[in-house]
């Protein structure tokens, strides 16, 4: 498949997703916006894949909208295609309708994605970060919600993704504020699982990334997956129910019988996913 504005790459069980703008630290664009929901498409309908990076290009991860784009809105014009632009179709439509806008589908990829931010990570780039399952961060990796700034609002979810992460006071100094937050803040406020030095930052995530594709349960992590953001939704009684419900289906199921048996004979798992 022919990309514009990402590459894309497979290797050891791994999808790399790379947004490819790096002269314009990868704004965002109706075209980038195509290539990522495609390029997840793709490696959810590849069974040799079973993890997901998403990263990009050159020294940032997204500056948020292209400029260019947000200047076109400002036109009678441009505003009115925007509003005329048809919605894309549903990336599952057996997920919850939370899962199914343009810009919350993430949760309904069945495979864990990891947001390898390695660089600026701005407003509609940082919306697009908080969708994803594990966030790692270079720790030249800069963040900021920018909109406050540019007359706008809490865009995608970012209201309700946001203080799930880091707390309701945290978000709103993000938001009202949209200043700059370095990588290091940004662990201590719990937007990212870890920082890693740039040097090694690609090696890190690679390995980690590897490690989730080649020694776990692919089953156990689209199930896990699939509960953890339904959870959000649910009263605690509503998860538990839920979970006894696929408890009792992983118990016939191949990967259940593998993890035991590598684990009694002492080797290298052989998951199947199934």
């Amino acid at each position: 498949m022919d990309f514009e504005d990402i590459l894309y790459r497979v290797e050891d069980g791994v999808a790399v997703i790379t947004l490819n703008r790096p002269d314009r630290l990868n704004a965002w664009r109706g075209e980038m916006d195509r290539d990522v929901r495609a390029a997840m498409r793709l490696a959810t309908d590849d069974p040799a894949v079973r993890v997901i990076v998403l990263t990009g290009a050159g020294r940032g991860f997204c500056a948020g909208a292209d400029m260019n784009s947000l200047t076109a809105i400002q036109t009678d014009a441009g505003a009115s295609a925007r509003a005329a632009r048809p919605q894309a179709p549903a990336f599952d439509p057996s997920s919850r309708a939370d899962f199914q806008t343009q810009n919350s589908y993430f949760p309904a990829v069945p495979k864990p994605i990891i947001g390898a931010i390695n660089g600026a990570c701005a407003g509609l780039g940082m919306v697009l970060a908080l969708y994803t399952d594990l966030r790692f961060a270079s720790d030249t990796a800069v963040f900021t919600t920018a909109f406050s700034r540019r007359g706008l609002i809490a865009e995608h979810g970012m209201s309700w993704l946001l203080p799930r992460l880091i707390g309701l006071p945290q978000a709103m100094d993000l938001l009202f504020s949209a200043r700059k937050v370095s990588a290091e803040e940004a662990l201590r406020l719990g937007l990212v699982n870890r920082v890693i030095p740039q040097a090694d930052f690609t090696a890190e995530v690679m390995a980690y990334a590897r490690m989730l594709s080649q020694e776990v349960s692919p089953r156990s992590l689209r199930e896990m997956k699939r509960e953890i953001w339904n959870a959000q939704f649910q009263s605690l009684g509503e998860a538990v129910e839920a979970a006894n419900a696929d408890m009792a289906a992983s118990f016939t199921s191949e990967d259940f019988r593998e993890g035991v048996a590598h684990f009694l004979e002492k080797r290298a798992p052989a998951f199947t996913g199934r």
